[in-house]
Parts: C-alpha cells; sequence; structure tokens
C-alpha cells in the first residue's frame, strides 16, 4: 500500500492556497474520517471547494483525491503497526534517551522520504547523471559534507566531477558548464543563496540541473530541471542538519547505486581500479 499522505500534506501547509489549506488542515485533523469521504463531502466539511480539493492533489503531485485516500489509509496502518515515531530532543536528555530519540529521528525520516518519493524523479536523475560529461555538486554547510560523499563515489566509478567548498570556484565551474553537463544543488531549506546563484549560472550555461531539497515550493525546485524533495524530522535544539543529511546521503547512495546499474560491466571496472590503487597507496 502506497504511503505518506500525510506528510506531503503536513510539508504543503506553508505555501499551499488558503483553499487549499482548509482541505489540507482538515484532513490532517480527521484522517480517519476522510478516507471514508468524496470530494464533495470533504469540500462541505473543510469549508473548501471540489475545485480547491483538486488542486490540493495536483500540488502534492498526485493523480486525485483517490490517490490521496489510499496514502492517508496507508499512513493510518503504519502508524498502527511502528512504534518508533519522532521525538523531541530536550536540553536534559541524558545519552541513552538522546541516542534513542535520534535513531528514532533518522529511521522515520528516511522512512517518510522513502514513502513519499516519485521513484521516476530518481530513475530520470540517474539517467542524466549515467550519461553526463561533467558533474557539479553546490552546496554549503552541512550539505557541502554530502557533496563531498557524492563527488567521492561518483569519481570511483570515472565520472568528472567537482565538489568545491569554496562558492567563488563553484561559481567558475557553473559558468564553465555545458549541455552536455549536469549540476546538482544539494540545500534542504532550498533556499540558500550560494547554491541558488551557482545553480542559475549552471543553467544560464545550459546543464540540467537537479536538485535535492525539501518536499514542497521553494526558490531551488522552481529552478531546476528535475526536483527531488525530501522530508526530514529535525529536533529544534539541532545545531547542524542532522536528519536531513542523513536522508540527503540516501539520496546521493540511491542515485550513484542507480548509475552504477546503468552501466554496470564498465563501472565495476574503474571501482576495481579504484580500489587497487588506493590499496596500494596505503601500505
Amino acid at each position: 500500500m502506497h504511503n505518506g499522505g500525510l506528510t506531503l500534506l503536513k510539508e504543503s501547509l506553508q505555501f499551499v492556497k488558503p483553499s487549499e489549506r482548509n482541505a489540507a488542515q482538515y484532513i490532517l485533523e480527521h484522517p480517519d474520517e476522510v478516507i471514508h469521504y468524496s470530494v464533495q463531502r470533504l469540500a462541505e466539511e473543510s469549508n473548501s471547494s471540489d475545485a480547491a480539493i483538486i488542486r490540493l492533489c495536483k500540488t502534492l503531485g498526485l493523480k486525485g483525491f483517490k490517490d490521496l485516500k489510499i496514502r492517508i489509509a496507508g499512513d493510518l496502518q503504519l502508524a498502527s503497526t511502528i512504534r518508533h515515531e519522532y521525538s523531541e530532543i530536550d536540553p536534559g536528555d541524558d545519552i541513552p534517551t538522546l541516542m534513542k530519540a535520534l535513531a528514532n529521528n533518522h529511521t522515520s525520516s528516511l522512512q517518510q522520504s522513502y514513502q513519499s518519493l516519485d521513484y521516476r524523479s530518481i530513475q530520470k536523475a540517474v539517467e542524466y547523471l549515467t550519461n553526463a560529461n561533467k558533474i557539479d555538486f553546490y552546496a554549503v554547510g552541512a550539505s557541502q559534507l554530502v557533496a563531498q560523499d557524492a563527488q567521492l563515489k561518483f569519481s570511483r566509478i570515472g565520472k568528472s566531477c567537482t565538489a568545491y567548498p569554496d562558492f567563488h570556484m563553484q561559481l567558475i565551474s557553473a559558468v564553465n558548464l555545458s549541455s552536455r553537463d549536469v549540476a546538482v544543488g544539494i540545500s534542504y531549506s532550498g533556499e540558500t543563496n550560494q547554491v541558488i546563484s551557482a545553480m542559475k549560472e549552471a543553467k544560464k550555461a545550459g546543464a540540467i540541473t537537479i536538485t535535492i531539497t525539501k518536499f514542497g515550493s521553494n526558490t531551488l525546485n522552481r529552478l531546476s530541471d528535475l526536483n527531488i524533495g525530501i522530508i526530514a524530522n529535525e529536533s529544534d535544539i539541532r545545531s547542524a542538519a542532522t536528519s536531513s543529511r542523513v536522508v540527503q546521503l540516501y539520496i546521493i547512495d540511491c542515485l550513484y547505486t542507480g548509475t552504477v546499474g546503468a552501466n554496470y560491466d564498465q563501472a565495476i571496472q574503474t571501482l576495481e581500479k579504484s580500489r587497487k590503487v588506493i590499496k596500494g597507496g596505503s601500505t
């Protein structure tokens, strides 16, 4: 059964239109009832309209209200069988409590992102990356660590790629891309100014642009040819990205593994050469 309907609704509240927000809020407050409603009944109960509900479903990237109800039903079924849920982290928590909360939050974020992802977006991104002459990864802060991980992985299968930590170098690389290249912008908020600037330059240069951001409308999402939306449960006391970084790494692993699979024989040969030279250099 498909899942992720309630998560998509929660993430959409901040950017949907007021008439759509009425329906979304009502669904979140009465999910058990809504799965039995028609569009007309939901419109009446939520002080909305049939058209607004249909628009809401399209905003969420779903086929229609029936698709949304199926996903909500899946969420309700999942909630009844899974004990681990998001846990807020408080300043006074002891180490065992922190360990459990972080494990639960990471697991929840990965699960929610997986449920909400459209495999076709990953499939298309893999196609772009497989055919790319060069790949640029743009990110700052905690997301820069994800970009460096991506550069290491894709370099080991023979892909020419960069993940410059210096913003000026990101811009210089971006303006020198071409239509044969791919630029990947990584920012959970989708509003990181440096990444936005680099992606704009990459787009002007003709490169295919892929972004990895939180689900919903944001600047990077609107800039890209293909957006991969993720969901992360972050604590209010976090000093740096935690769950969002874990989910970003998961997406990079999906893209890397998919790219390896798309050209398996050559990728394995290149990986073996990388393994041998690293092993030889470590003695």
